[in-house]
């Protein structure tokens, strides 16, 4: 199952003025999260070791790998388990592009005008890592609706 694909992006309200890799930067942003916490999938740590280094030393980022490695796709196989289920719950849902907006886009034509920086990484990247957090504490059973 496909999280995201840049190709869903560069169609219909595009803006035309923008290169089509832009419709992939909030995508490899994420991937750049999940790469440098180690959350990336079996498939990437036997196929993609080099570049997986090359995204936690920040010698190329999140959408370079994301076009690169995964064809501008964001898969299940690109996750571990615990990946997999942290990203159903933030990245699937509207948390992660409110986060998203706020740190990055929110003072921007679109969020495909979001320049692909590790500056930006590291605005967006404490609140990728404070919902992971939050995901991860264990709730205490009288807590079941939060």
């Amino acid at each position: 199952m496909a999280y995201d694909r840049a190709d869903w992006h560069y169609g219909g309200d595009y803006p035309e003025d923008l290169p089509l890799e832009n419709a992939g930067t909030h995508i490899g942003l994420f991937l750049a999260w999940i790469i440098k916490n180690n959350l990336e999938g079996e498939f990437h740590q036997k196929e993609s070791c080099e570049n997986l280094i090359k995204v936690r030393n920040e010698e190329i980022s999140g959408r370079d790998f994301l076009i690169d490695m995964c064809d501008e796709k964001f898969w299940e196989e690109d996750l571990s388990e615990e990946g997999q289920s942290f990203t159903k719950h933030y990245y699937e849902s509207d948390l992660y592009l409110n986060n998203y907006d706020s740190a990055l886009s929110s003072n921007l034509e679109t969020l495909y005008h979001v320049e692909n920086s590790w500056d930006n990484y590291h605005k967006l990247a404490p609140l990728i890592s404070a919902a992971y957090d939050k995901w991860k504490k264990p709730k205490k059973f009288w807590q079941f609706w939060k």
